[in-house]
Order: C-alpha cells, then structure tokens, then sequence
C-alpha cells in the first residue's frame, strides 16, 4: 500500500478533504471526481458502519482520494475493522492523553509494533504486499477536542505514530464551557496553541472548516488537514443557492 496523503503530509504540503455521513454510493463516486486530498467516511456521528463505509469506498473513482474512517471510539476492535474495510487511515476521537495515543497506535499497527489482529481480506485483494507495508502506510490522526487534551498536547503529539492530529472545535468549545462559541478568543487560543505544539513537533495539523475564521485563512496560516464541509452541507448549500438563483428564499 502506498498512502499519498501520509507523504504529502510528511513533505509539508496542505490537502483538503470532505467528511462523508450519507449512506449512498452516488455521493462517494460524484465527489471522488473533484479534485479532493481525502475523504473522512464518519462512523462516529453519522448512521455509518464498517460494510455501509466499505460500499462508499468501493464506488470511488480512482486513487487520487485517500479515504479515512472516524472510528465511533479508541477502541482497538473497532479500528481493526475500520481498517480491514481499505480505509487508509483512522481519525480517533477523544484522545486526551498520552495514554490514549498510544492505545490509537497499537490498535493500528500489526505485532511486534502493535496489537492490530491479521486477518486481511479486501485489502489484500487491494495490495498483495499489504502485510508489508501497512504498519508504515496507515496514517494514524488523534482527534484534540476537550481542554484537557489541548493542554497535554506536547505528550499526546510526542507519541511515535501519531501522524497528524485534527481540532474539533465544537467538541472543544464545549468542554470550556463555551459550547459553540468557537469564535470566542479563549477557544482561538488553545486552537493556536495546539497549532504550534504541532509545528514543533512535526506533526502535521488538521481543523474542520476554519473553526472560527476562513478556510482560506487557515490554509494561509499553514495547516495541512482542512476539512471543507461534509455531504450535507454541500448538498445543501447548492440547492440553497439554486433557490436564491431563482428568488425563492422560504416555503411557501
């Protein structure tokens, strides 16, 4: 397996990706013929599972898209199937220590790195060398999403594996006390924080949207992850334009 999002990463360069949560292969195969870096195929906040995740990943065009898979918790059984399905990578949510980042390595990689069980099925038909080079491949990416965690980021972003850590700055906000306040100058400021543990450690950064300020902006500022909306929201905000086009701005 040759992971292209792990090396544009490593190389410093700045990718862009789509969250994906509808359980439809028309989306994953029309979106995979726009110039994205990635897909994040969300089975922690979405209806999506292991097989449904699969399917989206089956009906994409090419190999220019790296897909990923948010696995629902840091659970090593869950990351063993997430990648058994050809997901490239893991975003792990709540990752709050250098404890937790470890277990996310362990659970990604295969033994004597790690504990991750063998039994490859589609990803052997996918690579036969998959065995070989999967432990150096998988990207492997800690979700910074609670004040404790941004506070012990030298540790958790120190963990040999970790490739990449990613904000949720909703997830964030609200374990401030803030909740949804990601403008809010005290949020900005862990967010920024986390920014520069990064750089000094060379782990490659991630953020949803701009999290508080332009998507633009933050590529500017130089992080590598920017996630530009999900499947929804697209959706959405196309028809709404349509809508505008055509002067209808309410139901009727």
């Amino acid at each position: 397996m040759r992971n292209e999002l792990k090396r544009k990463l490593q190389n410093g360069e700045k990718t862009v990706g789509a969250w994906l949560t509808i359980p439809h292969t028309d989306i994953s195969e029309a979106l995979s013929t726009l110039p994205f870096d990635w897909f994040v195929f969300d089975q922690e906040h979405s209806t999506l599972n292991d097989q449904l995740s699969q399917q989206l990943m089956q009906a994409m065009w090419g190999n220019k898209v790296t897909p990923l898979i948010r696995v629902a918790w840091n659970d090593p059984v869950l990351i063993k199937k997430a990648l058994d399905t050809g997901a490239q990578g893991v975003i792990v949510p709540w990752v709050n220590s250098r404890e937790d980042a470890l277990r996310a390595v362990k659970a990604c990689k295969y033994p004597p790195e790690g504990i991750r069980g063998c039994g490859p099925r589609r990803t052997i038909l996918l690579d036969p060398d998959y065995l070989k080079t999967a432990n150096d491949e998988i990207l492997i990416v800690v979700q910074i999403e609670t004040e404790e965690a941004a506070s012990r980021a030298d540790e958790i972003l120190s963990v040999e594996g970790v490739d990449a850590f990613f904000i949720g700055p909703f997830d964030l906000s609200a374990s401030m006390g803030i909740m949804g306040q990601i403008t809010h100058t005290k949020v900005q400021d862990v967010i920024n924080k986390v920014f520069e543990v990064g750089k000094k450690l060379g782990v490659a950064s991630g953020i949803w949207q701009g999290a508080g300020i332009t998507i633009k902006e933050r590529l500017e500022e130089g992080w590598q992850m920017v996630a530009l909306g999900m499947d929804i929201n697209f959706l959405t905000n196309g028809a709404m334009g349509a809508l505008k086009d055509a002067g209808v701005t309410k139901n009727p």
